[in-house]
């Protein structure tokens, strides 16, 4: 969706106050100058003020997202202020200052709150982004800049294709349409800053599999797509296998469709391989029929959610160590009867709101609660039951696992067995990120062999 229709100009401002209090007022003032009469700034103030004392939403990066959910026609409204100077408070790790607030009001109506606000902290995520911003020399390009972000439009212009990379393209369709290909894959990533594919191809879908997608795509026509998969290596088509499942669960793909992939090394700006994958084939040890890669109560939002965890997990680990979890999406009522809390729940007595996986400032929360033993039991949309459950399934629903796989994965394939449910776990020793559903494993990330599993 397109966000800059939420944001009017007069709501993008430079803020001069030095401490949050007084940086949400300001924000406060031309948010909702034109609002309700019956919404009041000051208690706006205090219920964003107790939200930022029970969790913070310091994004990173100097961004700082305050929302709120409240009664107003409107289903959003926007406000974004700039501190040259920046400023600190309890919510922001010492060393850093915030730079830029961004207010988000949301009709207590709307369904896709949490949608929307993960996908302005995936756009307030990008560093260019932010120092675009920030190098604006006034506020006229400060608030032309802003717009331009919130409307997806990439900071950089694509680069242009070399030579050699039109005639991959050129090829690609070739092969594709020679081996009935149903769509072509593009690795954007292979691309520092961009890519521009104009043209594109007219007679194949086109789906541009990347790290970092913006919100609206500029498109050649209306087959152009977009799925966002981080890449765990430098490694060609490194994304591959976690792109397919995702277009998978979204329908973007069928199980017997075919797909050129045009591919090449991470920021090389080089096309170098063409792949044809069979997603049947790919898929054959997993799924018996098209719908079975997703329980019907798990949303496909929530699975890329937790996709994308997993693999900074993987890559990154947690203070300079790895670290291994298990995650069980879906069917919680029944897997509620097979588990064991080894912990207190840290989960309890939140809002639900507050706990889902979709909310963009759960991620550290997750992160850092993965140092626990145990799994984190999450319902089909999003909302985190539990963590620190220990998994205790019947001894039916046991059976042995290859060498290298250890008790974590022996619960995970015993759980997705014995419940309608999808499990993700990381490996603490090799990084590996393996889903499990109906006992069978299916590996996605392989950090111990360096390329596409």
């Amino acid at each position: 969706m397109s966000l800059e229709r939420y944001l009017a100009k007069s709501r993008i401002i430079e803020i001069e106050s030095g401490d949050l209090n007084g940086a949400l007022r300001e924000l406060l003032k031309v948010a909702t100058k034109r609002l309700s009469t019956r919404l009041s700034s000051k208690r706006l103030l205090s219920q964003l003020l107790d939200r930022e004392s029970i969790m913070t939403t310091y994004l990173g990066n100097g961004v700082a997202i305050p929302h709120l959910r409240i009664k107003m026609k409107r289903p959003f409204v926007f406000a974004i202020g700039r501190c040259r100077e920046g400023f600190k408070y309890d919510g922001v790790p010492k060393g850093t200052e915030v730079r830029i607030l961004l207010l988000f009001l949301a009709s207590n109506k709307v369904k896709n709150y949490l949608s929307v606000l993960a996908s302005i902290a995936r756009l307030f995520r990008k560093r260019t982004l932010i120092d675009n911003i920030l190098r604006a020399p006034n506020l006229e390009v400060f608030q032309e800049r802003v717009i331009q972000g919130l409307s997806g439009l990439p900071v950089k212009p694509g680069i242009r294709q070399s030579r050699f990379n039109k005639l991959l393209l050129k090829e690609g369709e070739k092969i594709a349409k020679a081996s009935r290909c149903s769509a072509i894959l593009i690795f954007g990533d292979t691309f520092n800053g961009g890519i521009d594919l104009s043209p594109d191809f007219p007679k194949f879908r086109t789906v541009i599999v990347t790290r970092s997608s913006p919100e609206r795509l500029q498109e050649h026509n209306n087959e152009t797509m977009m799925i966002e998969v981080k890449p765990y290596s430098n490694h060609r088509l490194s994304q591959l296998r976690s792109a397919v499942l995702i277009g998978l669960t979204r329908g973007v793909f069928k199980y017997n469709d075919r797909l050129c992939c045009v591919a090449g090394i991470l920021d090389s700006n080089q096309f170098d391989t063409l792949v044809v994958v069979d997603v049947e084939r790919e898929f054959q040890s997993v799924l018996t029929r098209e719908a079975d890669i997703l329980p019907s109560s798990v949303s496909f939002e929530v699975l890329e959610r937790i996709l994308a965890i997993a693999t900074d997990l993987s890559l990154e680990g947690r203070e300079g160590r790895s670290i291994g979890c298990l995650f069980v999406l879906g069917d919680t009522k029944k897997v509620n009867t097979m588990i064991k809390s080894l912990v207190l729940n840290p989960f309890h007595g939140y809002k639900e709101e507050d706990r889902n996986v979709l909310n963009p400032f759960m991620d550290e929360t997750i992160k850092e609660l993965s140092f626990m033993d145990g799994a984190f039991i999450i319902q089909g949309n999003g909302i985190i039951e539990s963590a620190g459950s220990l998994i205790n399934t019947p001894s039916d629903y046991y059976h042995e696992m290859p060498s290298g796989f250890g008790a974590r994965h022996v619960a995970a394939s015993a759980i997705s067995r014995a419940t309608d449910s999808i499990v993700i776990v990381v490996s603490a020793t090799s990084g590996r990120v393996t889903l499990f559903r109906h006992g069978v494993m299916l590996p996605l990330i392989d950090n111990s062999l360096g390329g596409v599993q």
